[in-house]
């Protein structure tokens, strides 16, 4: 490989042309998102009650001009809800319905700016252009939208006259299409991030949802598919030729000459089973052009528009670290460390229904104590997918605030309640570990898919259920100065090792495989604090719909053996939890170092309050 390595393949391909302008460092404990419910009566009254944050609300994308024109036959559609289509904004025409969509999301950010929550608005960045096969190419939806609906005075020229000239194209230049249930009757189009005339278009939704009042934006659909239009050749080509020499080329992937060679594929995610080194690059190359145009769309374009506008993205990956076969371990899986969350605000990852405590802290360590949440379509386990992410520096919660169900509605009031009572310990804390798991990042970039990840998550668990306080680095970010103050670095080569580990220079909790232990420092310092979150519950069936099925079973006994850092001396020592957030003082020992407390029963969370001398 030549010496120029990533950073000249970063500049060839645009992502580092612009560097994006600082900012402020955003910090949040408390989020929900809304994708249709915010339509329903009692929305703005339980923001309200539990007072988050950030409110991620509103459609400004593709998906909006796709929909927000239609009449009766969006209403059948079971994707994103407009008011429209909930019979509460608009009617009249095509002309009338945009408008009153518009207006209503212009009514509804205001409202939520008085009550003093900063609004984030979705916006999907090639997916959801809506349409159907016709004669002379795809009609209705977005492309009706396009080609007849644009406003010039609030979107500014079309960037091309033709919308078909934005999509992502096959190998016989046909628009890539895909079905969609929640798109029916229309067909899913896609447009090509690698073409400036779709980033224009994408610029102009990020002014129009500026001037609508939102505060930023979270990003979803980076799905570049096996995209073969001239922009994506050009860039792949160009992208190749700065990382390998002609003779690397030849000798690698077998290419006598880049520039005439024609590429039959050009893929992004795939089947790792089904990899080549080839397959690799295609995937290194879509990862990395897809930063590219959220950078140039968000973080120069719109911060230059907003200064201080929020910016975030919304990926997918699996909770248990399984690498499905139509994707990886992270939506950006190959994206270089030097660009992996580079600029952003926020993260949001959507991890599926298992237990995502390991993932939690890969999240918080490869975006470095930063802000992020998860959203796990979750009804039921209210309590404890709050509890999770506000025990491992997550700000709680994303999907189905269900605030029509007064189950759950008690439980966010509740629990909301009780982190912004005790803020100070959540708001920019810090991890209090005393080892760290390498997540083996570079290995999935050299194709280890399966045997990285299976030794991974064999380490990982058994360090959860043996209650080891651990951090998640990505191998390939862990300089030699992040690990010093670790007392012991685990890799996925540690499996074979675990059942020999000494433990003593460890904290111990005596505590069921349900229960998960982490700790943190606040930003005040002063004080380590011990999260406990419970997952046990009863399973059996029928369970109540909604919340009430959660049914958790409280857990008694816990017992605490924390070894404090050298010179450290406890003063008092109190839990807390949502159920009874009056502190309880509890009876301690210390020597040698070591704390000794029991917790009294808690529920599905608790925190462990050591307050230390001055």
């Amino acid at each position: 490989m030549r010496a120029a390595s990533w950073i000249a393949c970063l500049l060839l391909a645009g992502c580092a042309r612009q560097a994006p302008p600082p900012s402020q460092p955003l910090e949040f404990t408390r989020l929900v998102a809304h994708w249709q419910d915010y339509v329903r009566p009692g929305y703005l009254e339980f923001i309200e009650e539990i007072r988050p944050e950030i409110v991620q609300v509103g459609f400004y994308g593709a998906d909006f001009f796709s929909l927000a024109h239609l009449g009766p036959e969006g209403k059948g559609l079971t994707g994103p809800l407009l008011p429209t289509h909930a019979g509460v904004a608009g009617g009249g025409n095509e002309l009338e319905r945009l408008a009153a969509n518009t207006e209503y999301f212009r009514k509804l950010n205001a409202e939520l700016h008085r009550r003093g929550v900063k609004v984030i608005g979705h916006i999907a960045l090639a997916k959801y252009l809506l349409g159907r096969p016709g004669p002379n190419g795809p009609e209705g939806g977005f492309f009706r939208f396009y080609r007849d609906l644009w406003d010039e005075k609030e979107l500014g020229p079309r960037p091309v006259a033709d919308p078909v000239e934005l999509l992502q194209r096959d190998a016989s230049g046909a628009p890539i299409t895909t079905d969609d249930d929640d798109a029916r009757p229309f067909q899913v189009y896609y447009g090509c991030l690698a073409n400036p005339a779709w980033r224009a278009v994408l610029k102009a939704f990020v002014r129009r949802g500026i001037d609508m009042g939102v505060d930023g934006f979270i990003v979803n659909y980076f799905y570049r598919l096996n995209c073969l239009c001239g922009h994506c050749r050009r860039g792949f080509k160009a992208y190749l030729r700065s990382r390998y020499s002609d003779a690397e080329l030849r000798r690698r992937f077998g290419i006598d000459n880049l520039d005439r060679h024609e590429f039959a594929e050009l893929v992004s995610r795939h089947d790792w089973r089904a990899t080549t080194p080839l397959r690799l690059e295609m995937w290194r190359f879509s990862d990395i052009s897809n930063k590219r145009a959220f950078d140039e769309i968000f973080l120069v374009y719109g911060r230059r528009l907003k200064p201080g506008l929020i910016a975030a993205q919304w990926l997918h990956s699996s909770a248990d670290f399984a690498d499905p076969p139509a994707g990886s371990v992270d939506e950006r899986a190959m994206l270089p460390a030097e660009l992996w969350g580079r600029g952003e605000d926020y993260l949001w990852y959507s991890p599926g229904q298992a237990e995502p405590t390991l993932q939690l802290r890969y999240f918080r360590g490869a975006f470095e104590d930063k802000p992020y949440t998860v959203g796990k379509y979750e009804r039921v386990r209210i309590r404890s997918s709050i509890a999770e992410l506000a025990a491992n520096g997550g700000a709680p919660m994303g999907r189905y605030a269900d605030f029509t169900d007064p189950a759950a509605r008690e439980i966010f009031v509740r629990y909301y309640g009780f982190l912004r009572r005790y803020e100070s310990l959540y708001r920019a804390n810090r991890s209090y570990a005393e080892a760290v798991l390498l997540h083996p990042r570079s290995l999935i970039h050299a194709g280890q898919f399966q045997a990285a990840m299976s030794a991974f998550q064999q380490v990982g668990r058994t360090l959860l259920d043996r209650h080891v306080l651990f951090d998640v680095l990505p191998d390939e970010a862990a300089s030699a100065a992040k690990l010093a103050h670790y007392r012991r670095v685990f890799t996925v080569s540690s499996r074979d090792h675990l059942a020999l580990e000494r433990w003593e220079s460890f904290s111990r909790f005596q505590a069921p495989a349900t229960v998960r232990v982490s700790a943190s420092r606040p930003a005040a310092g002063g004080e380590i604090d011990l999260h406990f979150v419970n997952y046990a519950r009863e399973e059996s069936s029928p369970a109540p719909p909604g919340a009430a099925g959660e049914r958790p079973l409280p857990v008694a006994g816990v017992a605490v053996d924390f070894l404090l850092p050298e010179g450290a001396r406890p003063v008092r020592v109190e839990v807390v939890t949502p159920e009874a957030p009056e502190p309880v003082e509890l009876a301690h020992e210390f020597a040698q170092g070591r704390l000794r407390f029991r917790l009294p029963e808690f529920l599905v969370y608790a925190i462990a309050r050591i307050r230390l001398a001055e």
